[in-house]
């Protein structure tokens, strides 16, 4: 009888890895720490999270390397398509093809669409993330078997976020890129990357895929404390420029592969109205981050040791100078899932 039930236990939950009935079957992350869930922690670099105070809110209070107190957009946009309340690292060697046959995370926090972006602080590029997809997806056909695993990876929702650090940590402070674009020629390079990106994602059967525009980057905490506590509007232009680049591609893209359903989500807008007014919200303060001073740290500089973190986070919109709290990413999932994404429910 134990056998049995064991073996019962065995197909259920077989069963439910290839339940792929629902309209999205699975969430697959490309991007940088706006939703990496933990990548970093199993490279070499100094942008990591994997230490309190980050992850402080996280069920456990486990520090997994997402870049807040809890969880992240991409866990809230995976449980509102009735999958998993998190998405898990690839690189993590806790989780197998089981987990990440309903959603797997290729991120890396630091990177960007410029290669030279990955370079500064030692991340995975854009190209690397790729790859670890199609090894990805050598080891799922050969898990599943070639039907079921296409099926997953077709009814899969793709989604791409990236570009902040394109600027804000490679163009705007070295000069290599600034010399040789202008911010409006720069913008078309990485436009082109995308570009090239999703057509790549698409013929290896990507077809529902949301990407993801900037931030309005000129108002975050550490832009702010370098700029007299205000926000830098050269920074937010360009973000908008860059959006509008980035929805043409969408545009674009659509019109030209068959049967790909690409959208373009923007929190450009949400999140400025939360900086803006923040207690409209249910936030106290949108001009600084809950750990440490809130002005300038992120990463190792906000560690258990400051003594000025805040207790609580949720009056914070920002979690460090960079980053949201999980309660602004909860918001702003909500609100791509009920706009951009909701033609994929």
């Amino acid at each position: 009888m134990a056998f049995h039930s064991i073996a019962l236990i065995f197909i259920f939950q077989f069963l439910q890895i290839l339940r792929i009935d629902a309209k999205v079957s699975s969430v697959i992350v490309f991007g940088d720490s706006s939703v990496d869930s933990g990548n970093n922690n199993f490279i070499l670099t100094n942008a990591r999270s994997d230490f309190r105070p980050y992850g402080r809110d996280f069920e456990g209070g486990r520090s997994t390397g997402r870049f807040s107190n809890g969880r992240i957009p991409t866990d809230f946009i995976s449980e509102a398509f009735g999958l998993k309340p998190t998405v898990p690292a690839y690189l993590d060697p806790a989780y197998g093809l089981k987990d990440f046959a309903t959603g797997v995370c290729f991120a890396s926090a630091g990177t960007g669409y410029d290669n030279a972006t990955s370079m500064v602080l030692s991340v995975i590029p854009l190209w690397k993330e790729l790859e670890y997809y199609k090894e990805y997806k050598s080891r799922l056909e050969g898990y599943l078997g070639n039907k079921k695993a296409k099926k997953i990876l077709t009814e899969a929702l793709y989604i791409i976020s990236m570009g902040t650090n394109d600027f804000l940590e490679n163009y705007y402070v070295f000069p290599y890129r600034s010399s040789e674009f202008s911010p409006k020629d720069y913008q078309k390079f990485l436009a082109g990357i995308a570009r090239s990106f999703i057509t790549e994602i698409y013929h290896l059967g990507a077809r529902k895929i949301s990407l993801t525009g900037l931030p309005p980057m000129g108002c975050l905490p550490l832009e702010r404390t370098l700029h007299g506590g205000y926000c830098m509007a050269r920074y937010n232009h360009v973000a908008k420029e860059f959006n509008k680049k980035l929805k043409a591609l969408v545009e674009t893209l659509n019109r030209e592969l068959p049967g790909i359903r690409l959208v373009f989500s923007n929190p450009y807008h949400v999140l400025y109205n939360i900086i803006r007014h923040p207690q409209s919200f249910g936030f106290e303060t949108a001009a600084i981050g809950c750990c440490g001073t809130g002005s300038f740290e992120m990463g190792y500089m906000c560690n258990e040791q400051n003594p000025f973190t805040c207790t609580d986070a949720n009056q914070y919109v920002f979690w460090d100078s960079f980053h949201p709290t999980e309660k602004t990413n909860r918001i702003l999932a909500d609100h791509v899932v009920k706009t951009s994404l909701a033609i994929f429910k």
